[in-house]
């Protein structure tokens, strides 16, 4: 699996984003270690705090269907932006130390580590 097709199923899950509040969105796909990709978008609800990022979404999803172990994760915004300090401690806690992608809609990406993303995790 290379890392434009991780994007491109993180671009096909930024473009079903349900984000009506903040116009954001926001797509991610997660690979598992069995080459299984699995996607997810921001959801937005009107009481803010129970809205739900992309890579939650992803993972939560992954983790519902049976995977555990994963291998990296794309993540898709308008302008590259990365993953708020909650979906970087999920990340930590059920994917690890992950390569994690982060791109705009052009393909325009970067590689990062959890690591270096969440240098000091909780836990």
């Amino acid at each position: 699996m290379n890392d434009e097709n991780l994007i491109e199923h993180a671009i096909k899950a930024y473009k079903n984003a349900i984000c009506p509040y903040s116009k954001y969105s926001v797509g991610a796909s997660i690979l598992t270690t069995d080459n299984k990709i699995i996607s997810g978008f921001n959801i937005e609800s009107k009481a803010y705090p129970t809205t739900l990022c992309a890579e939650r979404v992803a993972i939560f999803s992954a983790l519902s269907q049976g995977y555990r172990k994963f291998s990296s994760l794309a993540v898709v915004t308008i302008d590259g932006g990365t993953p708020c300090g909650g979906c970087r401690q999920i990340i930590h806690e059920f994917a690890g130390d992950i390569t994690i992608i982060i791109s705009d809609i052009k393909k325009d990406y970067f590689k990062i580590m959890t690591k270096d993303l969440l240098p000091h995790p909780f836990g």
